[in-house]
Formats: structure tokens, C-alpha cells, sequence
């Protein structure tokens, strides 16, 4: 999945921003002000950081050690680093949605019912 496709589908979530906070290299994602997904732009291959189960993260690094790593600049425990380009698109959407849903799942309940509104 190229830069485009990723950003796409980040997008068409509900309640999802863009930003780049820490410079023109790092494309962030936001739902309700909570960063879900980081975009490196530069980098190539491609790369996202996206938030994950600790349990989880774990196993997706061991199962794909070269294309899945723990998160730079990121609380390791809880964020990956992943190579969208040598990964399948779906395992890069679904775990996109790992990332949006247990952000959303952090949110205050009337949030998460405003989300579920729009």
C-alpha cells in the first residue's frame, strides 16, 4: 500500500483528521484529537507507525520480522512500525483499524457516541 492509499483510507473513518505536526516528513492521523496512525513520508519503503495490543504487536514482529518493527520514537509496547509496501493492503488495513478502534475505544463515551453519529 503506496502513501496515497494509506492516506485514502485513513480518511474515510469516521472522525479522522490529518496533520503534520512534527515537520513536512510525518503525516499524522487523528480521531477526536487522538493520533491513531503516523505516515513517514520520506521513507522508503513506506512506512506507518500505527498503535497496537502489546500481546499483538509482539506476535506480528515475530511473524513478519523484517517489514514489522517496533515504532520509532513511539512507545514500543504499544506501536508498530510497518513497511506498507511489502505487507499484504489488507493486513495494512486491518491493522489500521486495530489502531483506530482501540483509540477510539480510549475516548470518553460521549465521544465515542459523537463518532458514532456522523
Amino acid at each position: 500500500m503506496d502513501v496515497e492509499a494509506f492516506r485514502i483510507y485513513c480518511l474515510e473513518k469516521k472522525g479522522v483528521t490529518e496533520e503534520l505536526p512534527f515537520g513536512p516528513d510525518a503525516l499524522v492521523f487523528k480521531v477526536s484529537g487522538k493520533m491513531f496512525a503516523l505516515a513517514a513520508l520520506e521513507s522508503d519503503p513506506f512506512k506507518v507507525s500505527l498503535k497496537c495490543d502489546p500481546e499483538k504487536a509482539l506476535v506480528l514482529r515475530d511473524e513478519y520480522p523484517d517489514h514489522i518493527e517496533g515504532a520509532y520514537h513511539m512507545n514500543k509496547k504499544h506501536w508498530n512500525s510497518l513497511e506498507t509496501e511489502c505487507l499484504p493492503p489488507q493486513l495494512v488495513k486491518d491493522l489500521t483499524d486495530h489502531s483506530y478502534s482501540l483509540v477510539v475505544s480510549g475516548l470518553p463515551k460521549k465521544l465515542q457516541q459523537e463518532l458514532k453519529n456522523l
